[in-house]
């Protein structure tokens, strides 16, 4: 009776957070439309909306010790969205073509914060250092994303180098503009977005809590709960979203989506929380997430810039490597002392498939 009751509260807990999610994402974008901002903000700004139920679920974790679940479900949040918006977005799109200085761009930072976040999990520097490393590239993206020709322009940056951000801005903004369509806000919609930030954070809590509960009365390690289940459920409508979006040939603001969510969340859902709490002893699990992390973002980089997009193949094949993921971690999950079988025979074949495709004739998308 009491696992049906913490059950239902999970489920209703993950209903009512992602509907709020939803809605806080609407608002935000028309407030930022008000303010003026420019599309690639508005864009970060959705994707920080959208990650509202991940980011709230690990700082809940961390805040309560649980270490194995709060770094479970921001990094296997990010994994498991290359898989679904970038690999399962291709594979239903059949082709999404992307500009190359947009994979530049946004793929610098990102591949910046899949590092950085190996490094700290793996204890190699303090989480302080590793937010104050995220931040060092997030923020001048930032600015660069909002600031305007003639602001870039002024930059204290080689005439090539200025040109190329410019360059670079505009088509980033002219991909998320086919996916952003907010209305101009108003008073009223700050009032319905703070109100939406209370409920994603309650019901998240509550989602997280019931989760972590269920997973302890049936025996279910940390990791599992954190890595595959929260991490699924909460990146779920963003999935949908861009099935929906790819489906109707308008996928091409899925790397940027896809890239800034997941930087975000490792810096407002790992690190900075790790930074007050910290992450607790080393775990195993928790590095191999990372490490399938990073692996997982340079292959989806190196084949959208290969192609100047992404194809079947390319989706099918980080859909692969997911499922391998999966089951890679279910088994160490399972095991108390995993082999070189269960941890690096399976990013070997991942990345030795990965390079295979690579090294095939270079194919530029449509």
């Amino acid at each position: 009776m009491v696992a049906a009751a913490e059950l239902l509260v999970f489920l209703a807990g993950a209903a009512v957070s992602l509907s709020a999610s939803y809605l806080l994402v609407t608002r935000l974008e028309r407030i930022g439309e008000w303010l003026g901002l420019s599309e690639g903000l508005l864009g970060v700004l959705a994707a920080l909306a959208g990650d509202g139920p991940e980011i709230t679920a690990a700082v809940t974790a961390l805040a309560t010790h649980q270490n194995q679940v709060g770094a479970g479900v921001v990094i296997g949040s990010n994994v498991f969205n290359l898989a679904a918006l970038l690999g399962l977005g291709a594979v239903v799109a059949g082709t999404i073509a992307l500009h190359r200085n947009v994979i530049l761009l946004g793929g610098a930072v990102g591949a910046w914060v899949a590092v950085i976040c190996l490094v700290t999990v793996l204890g190699v520097i303090p989480p302080a250092a590793g937010l104050a490393a995220v931040l060092a590239a997030l923020i001048p993206y930032l600015i660069v994303l909002g600031a305007s020709r003639a602001r870039l322009a002024r930059l204290p940056l080689p005439g090539r180098w200025r040109e190329w951000l410019a360059a670079a801005v505009s088509e980033e903004e002219a991909e998320l503009i086919e996916v952003i369509h907010p209305q101009h806000g108003r008073r009223k919609d700050v009032a319905v977005a703070v109100a939406a930030l209370v409920v994603v954070v309650a019901a998240s809590v509550a989602m997280e809590r019931a989760a972590t509960m269920l997973g302890t009365r049936f025996g279910i390690p940390d990791i599992i709960i954190g890595g595959v289940v929260l991490a699924a459920v909460t990146s779920l409508p963003n999935s949908v979203a861009a099935v929906y979006l790819a489906a109707r040939g308008r996928g091409a603001a899925m790397l940027s989506t896809t890239l800034n969510s997941n930087a975000l969340n490792v810096t407002a859902g790992l690190l900075l929380p790790a930074t007050i709490t910290g992450l607790g002893p080393a775990s195993g699990q928790s590095d191999l997430i990372a490490v399938w992390y990073l692996v997982l973002t340079l292959i989806a980089l190196a084949f959208a810039y290969r192609d100047s997009g992404m194809g079947r193949a390319s989706g099918a094949l980080i859909i692969g490597a997911y499922l391998v993921f999966l089951g890679s971690l279910l088994t160490v999950a399972h095991s108390a002392e995993p082999g070189p079988g269960a941890t690096i025979v399976p990013l070997v074949i991942v990345v030795a498939g990965s390079g295979l495709g690579l090294a095939r004739r270079r194919r530029r998308l449509p």
